[in-house]
This record gives C-alpha cells, structure tokens and sequence, in this order.
C-alpha cells in the first residue's frame, strides 16, 4: 500500500506539470489530456518495457488512468490558483521526479537488478515522461540541458541504497531517497548550481 500510494502521488504530480505545459501551450483540450497522460505514464511505460512487466502498469490498472482524468480535471478547474505557471510547473515536476525514482528503484529491486540498474531505472522512470512532454510541446527536454535533473535522481537512488543500510525501518530510507531528489534539486535551481557546459570554451577556443 505505501509504494502504491507513492506511485500515485508520482501520477498526480506529473499530470499536473503535464497540465501546466499544455495550458502554457494553449493547447485544447484533448491535448491537455493528451500531455497530461503521457507526462504521468512515459517513465513509467518505459520502465514496465525494460524489464519485461507487459501489459505495462497501466493497462493493467484503471487505476492510473482514473487518477489522471480526475488529476487533469482538477487542475483545469483550479488553473486559476496556479498564477504563477513556470513555478508551479517547477514544483510539481520536482516531486514527481523524486516520487518515481523510488518506484523506478522498487521495481528494479523486484525484478532482482543490481543496485546500479536499479537506479538507471529509476532515473528513466522519474525522466522519460518529462523528455516526451518536453518534445511534444516543441521544448528541448530539461534533462539535455545543463540544469541538474537527472543527477538529482541518481544521487537519491545512491542515497536510498547507503540508507537501507543502516538501521533503519525501509520505508524511511525510501522516503530519505525521495526528499534528496526534491532537495537537490530545489536547491540547484534556488542557488544556480548546474552541469559544466563544454560550448563556452569552444567558442573561446
């Protein structure tokens, strides 16, 4: 039960960012749910794919459709709350990426990975359905720019893996992997840290 409420909090969050971007787009509406739906279930599509989990989580579960239609409904209705867009945008892509590196972890765990694997995985989970938002709405995905994103997951899953370590119950230590994501990148952004780019020396080469 809790990793399944993780899973749909994950859901919840990127619909909404999926929302935001589309609504930012002016998209119809078809295409906010459109945006909205692939946001909330590419990582997660992508993850079920790899590891041979097929029908994927999805089509096997109404739950996650439901969630995301009343998500998109929700967030349209109250799309006046959002006033500030890119930052609200920015919040709920960030706690989507670290609910679904976790559950991108958990289900590497059960399908026996490595650790290293499990934290691919989870990487891919937390980043792909933000990659096809991205490129649907004509944006180049934030994991390909310089801002710290997909980092941000790595460094939660290796957080994560030393937690279960110590003792502790796991549920803590997959909440501990969670919060580093969020916090990474919260404070990557606030304080303008980010990826060294190699194209300033070029040029000034």
């Amino acid at each position: 039960m809790f990793y399944l409420t993780i899973d749909i909090l994950g859901t919840v969050a990127f619909a909404i960012s999926g929302v935001l971007v589309a609504m930012e787009k002016r998209l119809d509406l078809f295409g906010v749910f459109i945006i909205a739906f692939v946001t909330a279930i590419g990582g997660g599509t992508l993850r079920d794919l790899l590891i041979g989990n097929t029908p994927v989580a999805w089509m096997k579960d109404l739950t996650y459709v439901t969630t995301i239609f009343i998500t998109v409904v929700f967030a349209i209705v109250f799309s006046g709350k959002l006033k500030y867009l890119r930052k609200s945008l920015f919040l709920f892509d960030t706690i989507g990426i670290g609910l679904y590196t976790m559950v991108g972890i958990e289900k590497g765990l059960q399908a026996e990975l490595m650790p290293v694997m499990c934290i691919a995985l989870g990487t891919m989970t937390a980043s792909f359905g933000g990659v096809t938002r991205d490129i649907l709405c004509n944006e180049i995905p934030v994991i390909f720019r310089k801002e710290i994103y997909a980092t941000a997951c790595i460094l939660g899953g290796v957080g994560y893996f030393l937690f279960v370590r110590l003792p502790i119950p796991q549920n803590y230590a997959y909440v501990a992997g969670i919060l580093i994501v969020i916090i990474l990148r919260l404070l990557a952004v606030r304080f303008g840290i980010s990826l060294p780019t190699i194209y300033k020396k070029q040029q000034e080469g």
